[in-house]
């Protein structure tokens, strides 16, 4: 018997440059996703205009972002890698499942009160009714499974209840999507040089919690010799010593090598040693993404030009849910 494969949607918001955290819980991942399923991976722009964004820049940061994803190994031949924007199906199915969502459940979405929050001067419709738009992003391709972090199950289940909903209501019509967890990086998530109780974010105010992928070799060392640790100066990974079970799960992450293993490697020396060699490995490993990046992303035209193509595909994957959806609902036809 032939099996068909799965399909996978997966996306990040270009809105800044990647981290080291983006590439260690997704994109190192999604390089083996491309292997196996069919993987649909977005640059989500329409989610980051929930926050308001320099025009220039935001063209600028797509761009980035996309030539990122080429040059840490996605290939456009396996994958569809596209950009939502350029797919008009979502924001109309987006629409059409906003009139079958609660507000309440929205409300209770953490993220929009954190974001709120911290956007307090900006709380638009958007911010409240995204993880509306990230469930037409997965539903619209009959997404089989979706890789998801801890901050984005609340958001999944909410894409499931609506799947159910409108199955129940207009008949079958979506798959409902099951959820990845991605393998984390031995130790847990990657978190901030400067504070390491928090995730380590590309939208952090200071520069220096976050290695994103474009550092410069020296900036980067130069942050990881600046880390927050402690004063005890033993190198082992423990729930008390959060800044060094930090850069060890960082360590283990680009070198493959387990945290037992390093303490025993770093047993009696102090954190100046780790910091250096950490600083020194992720450089290098960094280098070659670099490297292809300056390569690919000056030709502005060929980018677009992919982009283009890769919506072109995901058009018609989106189109015939879309217009399954419509007719169930009860709208006219379209020429």
């Amino acid at each position: 018997m032939i099996h068909k494969q799965k399909t996978l949607f997966s996306g990040i918001q270009p809105s800044g440059i990647l981290t080291i955290g983006n590439y260690i819980g997704a994109i190192r991942q999604w390089l083996e996703m491309q292997n196996e399923y069919n993987c649909l991976f977005s640059l989500v722009d329409m989610h980051v205009i929930t926050v308001r964004q320099d025009p220039k820049l935001f063209r600028q940061q797509t761009l980035d972002v996309f030539a990122l994803y080429l040059a840490c190994g996605l290939d456009p031949n396996k994958s569809i890698i596209f950009a939502q924007s350029h797919v008009s199906a979502h924001s109309e199915l987006a629409w059409i499942l906003n009139c079958i969502t609660n507000h309440g459940e929205l409300s209770r979405m953490t993220q929009f009160k954190d974001k709120s929050q911290r956007h307090s001067d900006n709380v638009n419709v958007g911010l409240f009714a995204y993880p509306v738009l990230m469930a037409a992003d997965i539903l619209l391709y009959q997404s089989d499974i979706v890789p998801v972090g801890d901050d984005q199950k609340q958001h999944l289940e909410l894409a499931r209840n609506l799947a159910q909903r409108f199955n129940h209501h207009f008949g079958e019509t979506f798959v409902v999507p099951e959820p990845m967890i991605p393998k984390q990086a031995e130790g847990g998530r990657i978190m901030s040089l400067q504070d390491p109780e928090k995730k380590m974010s590309k939208s952090d105010a200071n520069q220096g919690a976050y290695i994103n992928l474009l550092d410069e070799p020296n900036k980067i060392r130069k942050k990881f010799k600046r880390a927050v640790t402690d004063s005890d100066n033993e190198i082992r990974f423990a729930e008390d010593k959060p800044g060094i079970s930090n850069l060890l799960t960082i360590y283990s992450a680009f070198t493959n090598k387990a945290i037992s293993d390093i303490e025993k490697e770093y047993e009696g020396k102090g954190y100046g040693a780790l910091k250096t060699d950490v600083g020194d490995t992720v450089a290098d490993f960094l280098e070659p993404i670099q490297q292809k990046f300056a390569e690919i992303r000056p030709d502005e035209t060929q980018l677009l030009k992919m982009l283009h193509e890769a919506a072109t595909k995901a058009d018609k994957l989106a189109r015939p849910t879309l217009n399954k959806v419509m007719d169930a609902i009860g709208f006219l036809p379209r020429g």
